[in-house]
């Protein structure tokens, strides 16, 4: 067996162990890019790293591979990313982590000249991990509001709630579809992609990349505003059937023509160019070290981290029998009529649910969520979870000014209804209403010992029963959130 041989061969088995440890990670990576359009187009960019690497083999063979005691340092902090994942339930982290840690492989089965040779295809397959979801609220508003501008530009009256628009023809709703993240991920995927293969200035390709994505959301603006424009001429149920054939086929093809014509005269990169330059890759290999030390170290590595989360995690705490819901003074129980709203608490050990009006004809919801603990599927910070269930027809409208520091949001019922709601984490006893700082305290929890215990507590009120105001006097009257939290909380 040749020494390249003997390497490649260290490379896969190391790779596939690191596969076989994630697992979870990997059917979960493997099925997002299946099941969901906004990650389809990492089932191609596996094929596209992989010729990206194939257009250097070449140029790699006179290289001389040795195993590389730095990538066990790169190797432990991806460790520390899946750990935090893990003990904050966040899928995102943990593969991320996942890539990470085939990056590491790499590096430390071929060696220092070896990564530098291969630093693009390695960078590029970051991409590789689901990210982006988070930009579809934004990009719903943005795309709102563009639409909007173009509308009165055009003449055509319109009015905004949140992310829905009403015009002549009807109302439309700038839905997580229309919002034109999955186009927008797969852009930035293509724009990485064709600049470093059309650029050799680093100016050229980051203003390229830019210009692309600004492209791709203007596009989609304009797509939007189009199926307005197509439902005044020829009706909504044309417009909406125009709208997904065109999106559908042509949209993302057309973006891509338009931006590559137009950068076409800025390349500057020779299509014969050398995919890398050995010439500055010369000299000997610092320290590399033994297999039989490297590549133990490189798999102890990730079982470490593996065996640290599985004595950490898992603990868990007793609720209350029934998590409690004082009635504070001034209110009391009522039955009540109208679209039927409900959150969502998946993997809730407790749920209530109940009603409240009082005598200014005010009328709240209040719904509990509890959990002993937290793990992925029972968590108070999830997609789906929370006030909008994304199989009911309750959906986003609009952010509102926050009351005692809760997520604050407007939800829109066909109808249409609109209904106010006020969100608040508990976690490791402590109250808040950002989603960023209920992951941090849950993850400290599950790290250092803290209470695993958590609650999804959501006070809301349809805007024709007091909305906002609602919510407000009524968080007054049971002697602010902390105080409902606690008394949830209470065994006794």
């Amino acid at each position: 067996m040749t020494l390249w041989q003997r390497h490649l061969a260290a490379l896969a088995l190391l790779s596939a162990a690191i596969a076989a440890i994630f697992w979870r990670e990997a059917a979960d990576v493997a099925g997002i890019w299946w099941n969901s359009s906004t990650f389809t187009h990492c089932l191609l960019i596996v094929p596209m790293i992989g010729w990206l690497v194939s257009q250097r083999i070449a140029l790699l063979r006179p290289l001389t591979p040795v195993y590389w005691w730095p990538a066990l340092i790169w190797m432990a902090g991806a460790g520390l990313v899946w750990l935090v994942g893990e003990a904050a339930g966040v899928g995102l982290f943990r593969q991320l982590a996942l890539v990470l840690m085939l990056q590491g492989a790499v590096a430390a089965a071929l060696g220092e000249k070896l990564v530098r040779a291969l630093l693009f295809p390695l960078g590029y397959a970051l991409l590789l991990v689901p990210f982006g979801e988070e930009l579809v609220p934004l990009l719903q508003t943005l795309t709102a509001h563009i639409s909007m501008v173009l509308l009165h530009l055009s003449g055509i009256p319109a009015e905004m709630e949140g992310v829905f628009i009403t015009t002549p023809a009807g109302f439309f709703e700038v839905a997580e579809a229309c919002s034109g993240v999955n186009f927008l991920i797969a852009m930035l995927a293509y724009a990485v992609f064709a600049a470093h293969l059309c650029f050799k200035s680093w100016t050229r390709r980051i203003i390229f990349i830019v210009a692309a994505l600004a492209t791709t959301i203007l596009a989609n603006a304009l797509r939007a505003y189009g199926t307005m424009v197509a439902a005044e001429i020829w009706g909504i149920e044309a417009a909406g059937g125009i709208d997904h054939v065109f999106y559908g086929w042509f949209f993302f093809g057309a973006v891509i023509l338009l931006v590559m014509l137009v950068a076409r005269r800025w390349f500057d990169r020779p299509a014969n160019d050398a995919a890398v330059d050995v010439s500055r890759l010369g000299g000997v290999s610092r320290f590399a070290g033994p297999a039989k030390a490297v590549l133990p170290a490189a798999l102890a590595i990730p079982l470490l981290f593996v065996g640290w989360s599985h004595l950490v995690g898992g603990r868990s705490a007793v609720l209350p029998s029934t998590v409690a819901i004082t009635v504070p003074r001034g209110w009391g129980d009522v039955r009540v009529d109208g679209p039927a709203w409900a959150p969502r608490f998946d993997g809730a050990d407790q749920r209530q649910l109940r009603h409240f009006s009082n005598d200014k004809g005010q009328v709240v919801t209040v719904a509990v969520g509890g959990y002993e603990r937290q793990a992925e599927g029972r968590e108070v910070v999830a997609f789906g979870q929370g006030a909008i269930d994304p199989d009911s027809k309750w959906a986003w409208s609009a952010a509102l000014p926050a009351v005692e520091g809760a997520k604050t949001e407007r939800l829109l019922h066909p109808g249409p209804v609109l209904r106010d709601a006020a969100t608040w984490y508990v976690v490791d006893g402590k109250v808040t209403g950002s989603a960023r700082a209920a992951k941090l305290a849950g993850l400290k929890a599950r790290l250092f010992g803290g209470d695993p215990r958590a609650l999804s507590l959501i006070i809301s009120s349809e805007e024709r029963q007091g909305g906002r105001n609602a919510i407000v006097d009524f968080v007054s009257a049971s002697g602010g959130a902390k105080a409902m939290a606690d008394r949830a909380l209470k065994t006794s």
